[in-house]
């Protein structure tokens, strides 16, 4: 399995990103995926998870801006994170549990 994140830039607050991840493996289809967020000197955090079954949940700090997807077609999944504000800057990873992890994608807001 291997994850690919990518997406990230330099945004203006307010402004809106769609984050993808591909995913290359034989197990898209009964893999939940999980996104984290690492700000500048802080721990990665979980902010996202997409089911199997498409059932989606969020970190309560992100629920309302935060919008996860996915297509089984190609083997994706997309995070969209609208009104974006200057602590969404983080490195954006997906993760497939337990331990396939992508390069992560940077996000930067400014204000």
């Amino acid at each position: 399995v291997q994850l690919q994140a990518s997406g990230g830039g330099l945004v203006q607050a307010g402004g809106s990103l769609r984050l993808s991840c591909t995913y290359s493996g034989r197990y898209f289809n009964t893999a939940p995926i999980d996104w984290y967020r690492q700000a500048p000197g802080m721990q990665r955090i979980w902010v996202a998870r997409i089911g199997i079954d498409g059932r989606k949940h969020y970190a309560a700090a992100v629920e309302n801006r935060y919008s996860v997807s996915r297509d089984s077609t190609e083997m994706a999944v997309y995070l969209q994170i609208l009104n974006l504000k200057p602590e969404d800057t983080a490195t954006y990873f997906c993760n497939s549990p337990p331990n396939h992890w992508g390069q992560g994608t940077l996000v930067t807001v400014s204000s």
